[in-house]
């Protein structure tokens, strides 16, 4: 990565970790932890010499983090999202907790010698204001945060019972403290700032920055093979992520295949919350020999998945911004996504994009791109072939640069 021009005279970065280390018991990542572990290794290659680290710790207590065991700790997490997963024993599980909170007890934070900015890219630890306030006092910081979505409060049907709640807490906490905010989408911006004006908060200074790709990591050689079509779906199975489509679409394939083959779906991700009747299909129904759930994988098993897929399927309802869809464009396969602002955002004019609802223009799309040859399916790669993805570079570009005019 390229350095940052300002990298000696700009100002302090604290990168608050408390995300991470709060998902210490998990062996693979939500897309959350995927960014703020990303920021880390960012800002690590481009502002080291005014890099610092801090987080809440599950135990109690604010504080700095020891460079060096951040550096552990970030090593150690890595590997267990690229090559372990969901198949980490619990011994192993244990091991890296207790290793993990030890190595990252808070520290006294060090009085700032220059302007000091405290970057939050995350809503963990955001709810309690009071908090939020003491912290900033305490680092003498001025405060910049990532906003990654309003879907609690601007899609409350679709998040568990207390979420809209306590992200509205988040909301007005972030409205209240932070000197600017990064959203991740326009998309993400335009809900922050209407959610904010209908209760009656000023909006922060606000930059875009869509994420980026990241260098596609490679296959791992043990990805299990499917001799025939398939189509992958990555998200935790929850109601807004829209699984019960691709199901239902499923079935009627199975019912009226007769003797042919029908392409197979592959879903990657955890069981979430309130989809008893998706659990259900999965668990009861004929389904089976066509629907391969995976549950939780390591992510070098994932990009293997991904790199084989006739295309990702993203249905969502809502998305902030839709990470998948950048990172399958990224490896060269096709995306099929819902057509929302967030996706649009995220795939630029690549992928097919269709109604959330339109169950017969899936099913035509999904046949026309299990063949390999089908006109659809390469008029997409050729669109991909012609695109220039943002990168995550340039996200980091941008936040590098508002944190500066933050700061002055």
């Amino acid at each position: 990565m390229k350095a940052s021009p300002q990298a000696a005279t700009g100002p302090e970065i604290v990168l608050d970790l408390t995300r991470l280390l709060s998902r210490v018991r998990h062996a693979t990542p939500t897309g959350i932890d995927r960014i703020e572990l990303l920021y880390a290794r960012a800002l690590l290659a481009r502002v080291p010499e005014r890099l610092q680290f801090a987080a809440t710790h599950p135990l109690g207590g604010y504080g700095r983090l020891t460079p060096a065991a951040v550096l552990r700790f970030l090593d150690a997490t890595e590997l267990r999202w690229s090559e372990t997963g969901g198949d980490e024993t619990a011994r192993a599980a244990w091991r890296h907790l207790l290793a993990s909170l030890a190595g990252l007890w808070p520290q006294p934070v060090t009085p700032a010698i220059r302007t000091r900015i405290v970057l939050h890219v995350s809503p963990s630890a955001l709810e309690d204001e009071q908090r939020v306030a003491a912290r900033l006092r305490r680092e003498n910081a001025r405060l910049v945060c990532l906003v990654h979505d309003l879907i609690p409060l601007t899609h409350p049907a679709f998040a568990r019972a207390d979420a809209p709640r306590r992200h509205a807490r988040r909301m007005v906490s972030v409205a209240r403290h932070a000197h600017g905010v990064i959203a991740n989408s326009s998309a993400t911006a335009d809900a922050f700032a209407a959610y904010l004006g209908a209760v009656g908060q000023s909006v922060p200074k606000l930059a875009v920055a869509p994420f980026g790709a990241v260098t596609p990591r490679p296959p791992a050689p043990a990805t299990p093979a499917i001799d025939q079509p398939y189509f992958l779906c990555v998200g935790t199975i929850e109601p807004r992520k829209n699984h019960l489509l691709l199901l239902q679409l499923w079935h009627q394939l199975a019912e009226n295949a007769g003797d042919r083959e029908i392409p197979k779906l592959v879903l990657i991700g955890r069981r979430g919350w309130e989809n008893q009747n998706v659990f259900n299909l999965l668990d009861r129904s004929r389904l089976r020999p066509h629907v391969r759930e995976l549950g939780r994988v390591a992510d070098q098993a994932l990009t293997g998945w991904l790199a084989g897929a006739a295309a990702l399927l993203m249905p969502s309802f809502a998305e902030g911004f839709g990470l998948p869809v950048i990172e399958a464009l990224a490896t060269g396969t096709p995306v099929i996504a819902s057509d929302i602002a967030a996706h649009r955002e995220a795939g630029r004019d690549v992928p097919e994009y269709l109604d959330p609802l339109d169950g017969p223009g899936w099913r035509r799309a999904i046949l026309d791109y299990a063949d390999p040859a089908s006109p659809r399916r390469r008029a997409q790669l050729a669109r991909l072939g012609e695109t220039v993805l943002p990168t995550w570079d340039d996200h980091i570009d941008r936040v590098l640069a508002f944190v500066e005019a933050s700061a002055s």
